[in-house]
C-alpha cells in the first residue's frame, strides 16, 4: 500500500479527533477506526464526472444490469480510505466514485482485510478493489491494475526521535508496519537482510493487521518506529497533534493501482479511459485535493504499466 494532507473536510477533523484520542488510550490490538470485515457502504462522491455510455458497454455484463460496481477496500488506511462512523470514505473513495460515476455505474464499497482483497478479485466477490495498492509484477500476475496516483515510503517516529531512528540504520530497532504493504513485504526483509549481511542484529517487526495499531505502537513507545506510504504517515503525523514526526525523506515513490480481474480486460480499459476523462474534467483534482493528494497526482492512467 504512499501525498501530503494540507486540508481536510469537516467530517476528517471528526474523526482525526477520535483518532487522537483512539491512540492515546487504546491498548495492544485496537482498531477504533474498523467496522471488520465484510462491512459495506455506499458513499456519494462530491465529482461531477457525467457518464459515457460507451464506457459503461465495457464493463461486465453483470455490472452493467444491476449499475452497480463492487469494490473491496481496506478502509484503515486514512487517509486513502477509512471508517466515519459506517461510512467509508477517503482519497481514494473519492477517485474511485468518480470514475464510478463517468462509467455511468454506483460504486458500491465492502470493507475487508487487506490481504484477501486481491483473492476477493481474484474469486470474483468484487468487481474491483481500491487500497492504495503498489503496482508490482506480483500483483500483476495475478489481475490487471489500472494506475491512478503516486506515492512512495516514510518512516514516522516519536516526537523528538527520542530513539535516534535513522531509516538507513535502523539494525536492532523495533520498527511497525501494516501486515501486507510493500513496506511489510519488500522494504524491511531487504533492510533485514542488509543488517544480517553486515553482522548486526535484525530489526525487530511488529506486525498488524490494522495501520492504526501500527500508529499507536509508536504512540505508546512499544516501537521505535513504523513506516507506510507517504500520504498515511503525513497523515499520522498530523492526526496525533504533537506526539510523533516524520523521518528522513519520501523514497521509492511508485504507482498505485486499481485491481480488476485479470480476464476482465475491457473493464481495465474502461477504467482507464474513465480516469483520463475524470482528469480532463476536473473530477479527478476535485478528488484528491480535499486529502492533499495534488502531488501524487499522475497524468497517464496504462493498464498494468509494471509490465509493460
Amino acid at each position: 500500500m504512499s501525498a501530503r494532507p494540507t486540508t481536510r473536510r469537516r467530517i476528517v477533523g471528526a474523526l482525526g479527533a477520535l483518532t487522537v484520542a483512539g491512540l492515546t488510550a487504546a491498548g495492544c490490538g485496537s482498531d477504533t477506526l474498523s467496522g471488520g470485515a465484510g462491512s459495506s457502504s455506499t458513499t456519494t462522491s462530491a465529482a461531477t464526472a457525467s457518464a459515457d455510455p460507451a464506457l459503461k458497454a465495457m464493463l461486465p455484463q453483470s455490472v452493467q444490469d444491476s449499475g452497480v460496481l463492487r469494490v473491496g477496500t481496506n478502509a484503515e488506511y486514512a487517509p486513502n480510505e477509512f471508517l466515519d462512523g459506517t461510512e467509508v470514505v477517503g482519497m481514494d473513495i473519492d477517485v474511485m466514485n468518480a470514475v464510478a460515476a463517468k462509467l455511468g455505474v454506483r460504486a458500491e464499497f465492502s470493507d475487508a482485510s487487506f490481504d484477501t482483497l486481491l483473492t476477493g478479485v481474484v474469486s470474483n466477490r468484487y468487481d474491483a478493489a481500491i487500497s492504495s495498492f503498489t503496482i508490482n509484477a506480483e500483483r500483476v500476475a495475478q489481475v490487471n491494475m489500472v494506475q491512478y496516483f503516486e506515492a512512495g515510503t516514510q518512516w514516522v517516529v516519536a516526537k523528538g526521535n527520542p530513539d535516534g531512528i535513522d531509516p538507513d540504520a535502523a539494525c536492532g530497532k523495533i520498527v511497525s508496519v501494516q501486515t501486507g504493504t510493500t513496506q511489510s513485504d519488500d522494504d524491511l526483509p531487504a533492510r533485514q537482510k542488509a543488517c544480517a549481511d553486515a553482522g548486526q542484529p535484525e530489526i525487530q517487526v511488529l506486525s498488524f493487521d490494522s495501520q492504526e495499531d501500527a500508529t499507536t505502537a509508536v504512540v505508546q513507545g512499544r516501537a521505535a518506529a513504523m513506516l507506510a506510504d507517504s500520504p498515511v504517515a503525513a497523515y499520522a503525523v498530523e492526526q496525533t497533534g504533537d506526539q510523533l514526526e516524520l523521518a528522513g525523506d519520501v523514497y521509492d515513490s511508485a504507482p498505485y493501482g486499481i485491481v480488476v480481474p485479470k480476464a476482465e480486460t475491457g473493464a481495465a480499459e474502461a477504467i482507464s479511459k474513465a480516469l483520463a476523462a475524470i482528469a480532463e474534467d476536473g473530477s479527478y483534482e476535485a478528488a484528491l485535493a480535499p486529502w492533499g493528494g495534488e502531488t501524487g497526482a499522475v497524468t497517464e492512467f496504462p493498464v498494468n504499466p509494471a509490465a509493460s
